[in-house]
């Protein structure tokens, strides 16, 4: 695979899904090609390519206004990337997980998707791997139906989305695409790369800084995905 960089893989963890990978996807853009001779590029959905931090947090409150459970909202934005049940365990009983997960599934479209914004730069780093000829991979451990209407309300087209994978789990869908690049926001994006033996591109957009994601291995941080184009042009170069 063009442009593929090797790393020793780190332990795997459990992965949030059991779901396949290639599942869900949107169609292909007409400027990408499958057969294509440029590297395929995975991108982590919240925080990395969208700022979903106001939709998130209005769902979460309309949640608890439903449940009467006296759930931080803005606790919980803050610690964006691991899978919703996990969170959900802060402010619910195991048993009532399921349910409310779904719940709060059922409350996202309506609350969650038109307040949040596309991140600088997320337009732009589509199209630059678009332009080499590469495609585009959107791997989430977002539940795949949100996370396609957030993409489909702002108008990025990747030609893949795998949903409801988390961090070492990332790597099944990142190899099953070949990917030679994802990039993320999170700790668990830097380690799923790895596990995938892709170059791990960090962006400084999330809950983790640029000295966490460095301990973590990524083999760049950038300040935001504005500084994607110019990185990604040097990487197709060699």
């Amino acid at each position: 695979m063009t442009g593929m960089v090797s790393h020793a893989h780190s332990p795997a963890e459990a992965s949030a899904s059991s779901s396949d990978p290639a599942s869900e996807s949107s169609p292909t853009p007409a400027s990408a090609s499958s057969g294509s001779p440029g590297p395929t590029v995975g991108f982590d959905l919240d925080m990395t390519l969208i700022d979903s931090r106001p939709g998130i947090h209005a769902a979460w409150r309309r949640l608890a206004e439903e449940t009467g459970v006296a759930i931080d909202a803005d606790l919980v934005v803050s610690r964006l990337g691991p899978p919703l049940v996990q969170e959900m365990a802060y402010w619910f009983p195991e048993e009532q997980i399921p349910a409310m997960a779904e719940r709060y599934r059922a409350l996202y479209p309506d609350y969650a998707i038109k307040p949040s914004p596309a991140l600088p730069g997320a337009h732009e780093a589509l199209e630059a791997v678009r332009a080499a000829g590469g495609r585009t991979l959107v791997v989430t451990a977002k539940h795949g139906p949100s996370a396609k209407l957030h993409l489909d309300h702002l108008g990025l087209a990747p030609d893949v989305l795998a949903g409801e994978l988390w961090a070492e789990g990332k790597a099944e869908a990142l190899t099953a695409h070949g990917a030679a690049v994802y990039v993320g926001d999170h700790v668990g994006d830097v380690r799923g790369a790895r596990m995938a033996g892709a170059a791990s591109v960090a962006v400084a957009t999330g809950p983790c800084d640029e000295t966490e994601l460095t301990q973590a291995g990524a083999d760049v941080v950038l300040p935001d995905l504005t500084a994607f184009p110019a990185w990604f042009a040097d990487f197709t170069r060699g």
